[in-house]
């Protein structure tokens, strides 16, 4: 997620969905293959700086990958938009930033992918030194303005049997056909171990990414084994059609899984097997502008970090230092963040806390401290106000810790339980330096929180690793606690490096 300033531009946009995949890629894995993830950057027109713009999901165990995660941007057509691709190893271990991680990069510009053959482009990976570093396969498509969201589920019954020891391990594959006859990935069910039988859990799609507003385009399925090794079996396949997927409102749909192989070698094959639609429904997605549009109000709260890994105020070393000549990582991460959101709230009225901090005059530690002093009304007038009450807090209470964020979490969610009416959405600002005391209680409030008209915005600042709060952070897996999944992802987290405005 970005905050900056205004806009560099006014020209309408037509939004891009890109679409990646690679072909043969370096395997640098001793006992496995390697397990790819793209990261794309985007250069900035002004400073010719590059800057991250996404991340793929990781994919264990394959030279050959197709991303399902998709970067959406605007196209500017009378503009040349600048990309590049970088393709890394991952694993639990993993810095990104390390050299022998690297697996090749492409440079080329958005209006090559959208230009090529059937918005498509396939460039050579390069960038390690006497390695052939295989491709990467990129395909664009001009996103529909359809909003809706369709909700599944699907079971099978007597798949094929795929592994010696076990029976299989099946999961799904969606994808949408393409104009040219190739087809696009667009979802991936989970695994289910060990059955023929498997009832998966029901997911949610957007329907532009099952077929982009037209309602007839076929949809291919695939059915797999999942293997450790990457090399999945597999089992069949089955079309359909958002239409048709629509009609299991009203009834169960059962298609046939077939594997054209098997239906050429034997001529009794039936069947692979069969997979039913159990239940299909598709709700409108309402996005944050139209919510603004009618009328509902944002609440701002802001909590920083006060505990001593910060070092000391009065040191340069630390991130909360006072100079004279520029704003500290913590003001200048409230400023870049606080500036862009306080616009959407209306009375301008913030409250603002710390934690991990010794208060005077008896040192008692506190995790959820109004910023002004004043326990029964924390808030403070606009960004400029917090700022003021954040400086003024440095220089009266003491760093200490430990850094938890649940107690503040829990009281932004206490307010948030009592609104039910859409009329009011609380975002809670954090900005730290790092390490969570408290991750167990902290899932928990999350969990807790996420029916709640609430989301949280997690700003790291300083060198330290935040991998803790990438756990918090629900785009791959939803956080969970004590057996219960968040009903939506309400962390969004980052870092915000000092002269950048980026979370």
């Amino acid at each position: 997620m970005s905050f900056g300033g205004p806009s560099e531009r006014s020209v309408p946009a037509t939004k891009i969905e890109i679409t990646v995949s690679c072909r043969n890629l370096l395997d640098l894995d001793t006992f496995s293959k390697s397990d790819p993830m793209v990261v794309l950057y985007t250069q900035s027109r002004a400073s010719q700086e590059w800057r991250e713009f996404g991340r793929t999901e990781v994919i264990d165990n394959t030279l050959n990958p197709d991303f399902v995660r998709k970067f959406v941007l605007d196209y500017f057509f009378e503009e040349k938009q600048n990309l590049r691709f970088d393709v890394y190893n991952v694993d639990s271990k993993t810095n990104i930033s390390k050299p022998k991680d690297f697996l090749g990069q492409a440079f080329l510009a958005l209006g090559e992918v959208i230009g090529g053959q059937g918005s498509r482009v396939e460039r050579p990976l390069m960038g390690v030194p006497g390695k052939k570093c295989g491709t990467i396969l990129l395909t664009a498509e001009e996103l529909s303005n359809c909003r809706d969201i369709a909700t599944m589920q699907l079971c099978a019954n007597k798949l094929d049997k795929k592994d010696f020891f076990g029976k299989s391990d099946p999961f799904l594959v969606f994808y949408r056909s393409n104009e040219d006859g190739t087809f696009t990935i667009c979802h991936k069910t989970e695994v289910v171990k060990n059955t023929l039988n498997p009832v998966w859990q029901p997911f949610s799609i957007p329907v532009r990414a099952l077929c982009n507003g037209d309602y007839d385009r076929t949809v291919k399925i695939d059915v797999y084994d999942w293997d450790r090794d990457g090399s999945h079996d597999f089992i069949g396949e089955f079309t359909t059609s958002y239409r048709e997927l629509s009609k299991a409102q009203n009834q169960f749909t059962v298609y046939e899984v077939l594997n054209p192989r098997k239906k050429c070698k034997k001529k009794k094959y039936v069947n692979s097997g069969t997979v039913t639609l159990l239940s299909f429904s598709v709700d409108s997605e309402f996005t944050f502008v139209d919510y603004i549009k009618g009328g509902t109000q944002l609440n701002f709260t802001v909590a920083i970090d006060f505990t001593a890994s910060n070092g000391n105020p009065l040191q340069p070393t630390s991130l909360h230092y006072m100079s004279p000549y520029q704003l500290s990582a913590y003001a200048m991460a409230l400023k870049a963040v606080g500036e862009i959101i306080q616009d959407y709230d209306s009375d301008k009225l913030f409250p603002a806390y710390g934690f991990g901090a010794k208060l005077p005059p008896e040192g008692r530690i506190s995790h959820q401290f109004p910023l002004n002093n004043n326990d029964e009304d924390p808030n403070c007038a606009g960004i400029e106000g917090v700022l003021e009450s954040y400086f003024q807090s440095l220089r009266t209470v003491q760093l200490y810790g430990p850094t938890y964020f649940a107690p503040v979490i829990n009281q932004v969610a206490r307010a948030a339980a009592k609104i039910s009416d859409g009329s009011q959405y609380y975002v809670l600002l954090i900005i730290t330096d790092g390490v969570i005391s408290d991750m167990t209680q902290t899932k928990e409030a999350i969990v807790s929180a996420s029916s709640l008209p609430m989301s949280i915005i997690i700003v790291g600042v300083g060198p330290a690793m935040f991998e803790a709060m990438e756990e918090l952070d629900g785009d791959d897996v939803r956080v969970s606690s004590r057996g219960r999944y968040a009903e939506r992802d309400i962390v969004q987290e980052g870092c915000c490096n000092l002269g950048a405005s980026t979370v």
